[in-house]
């Protein structure tokens, strides 16, 4: 297991660096976060044994008591930190606003941000542990149902109001386009982020990063201009189906 959780990290890496370069980018500008959803506490301790430092995760009450199993494989107390593997946690799912306060205590990065609520939420969550809670906000670009966010023409005045809470820093954009066999087809909608992160720059709201790409067109949403990618399957192999 070991040795084929390797080998596909270094292929992921060796695919991210390759779609960079044709890109004219440099490859250490996209992070790798290892989506660990479904993917068991032992398994995310060989993970951090092999080097990844990144995780993402969607659901906060099941990461919280993940990370209890973690911290006992690793002997870690309560409290503690996780040795010197420091690893970076990242809520990549749709984030309800009655687990602002849990999400604020447990990620260090919060890619799902879609509502003024939410945020508002959140910054108080995060005043009252003393902490700043960096945040991406969540833009929907597609007509799917499924898929949660901020609307492409609410989304400038979305930064706007986040102006103001003094608790978040937003650092950037996220977006999850629809699935197609065809990773080409996805790239429209990576294009459409990063011209939306462009504007928005150019009214003053600094963005550096957008996280966009999984494990099917991660390497096009690279060409496309995404500092991160959320990729799970390419890792971890396929894993059991989430419950509805």
């Amino acid at each position: 297991m070991d040795r084929g959780l390797s080998e596909n990290t270094k292929k992921i890496y060796r695919a991210i660096s390759h779609a960079a370069m044709r890109a004219g980018r440099e490859p250490h500008d996209v992070r790798l976060i290892a989506v660990t959803k479904n993917v068991a506490a032992d398994v995310v301790v060989r993970a951090l044994e092999i080097g990844l430092r990144d995780f993402g995760e969607s659901r906060v009450q099941e990461f919280r008591d993940k990370l209890a199993d973690i911290r006992n494989l690793l002997g870690v107390p309560p409290g503690g930190t996780l040795k010197g593997y420091r690893p970076r946690w990242h809520l990549i799912g749709h984030l309800q606003k009655n687990k602002a306060k849990m999400a604020a205590d447990l990620f260090d990065l919060i890619h799902s941000v879609d509502s003024e609520e939410l945020a508002e939420m959140l910054n108080s969550s995060a005043e009252k542990i003393n902490k700043t809670q960096r945040i991406l906000v969540q833009v929907k670009l597609s007509d799917e149902e499924s898929k949660y966010g901020i609307s492409e023409d609410k989304a400038i005045g979305l930064l706007e109001r986040l102006r103001g809470m003094r608790h978040l820093k937003v650092e950037g954009l996220m977006t999850i386009p629809p699935y197609f066999e065809d990773p080409q087809e996805a790239r429209p909608f990576f294009r459409k982020l990063r011209e939306i992160r462009d504007r928005a720059e150019a009214k003053g709201f600094p963005l550096q990063e957008l996280s966009m790409g999984m494990s099917n067109d991660f390497e096009t949403a690279v060409e496309e201009g995404a500092t991160m990618v959320r990729v799970g399957t390419a890792i971890f192999g396929e894993r059991k189906k989430e419950e509805a």
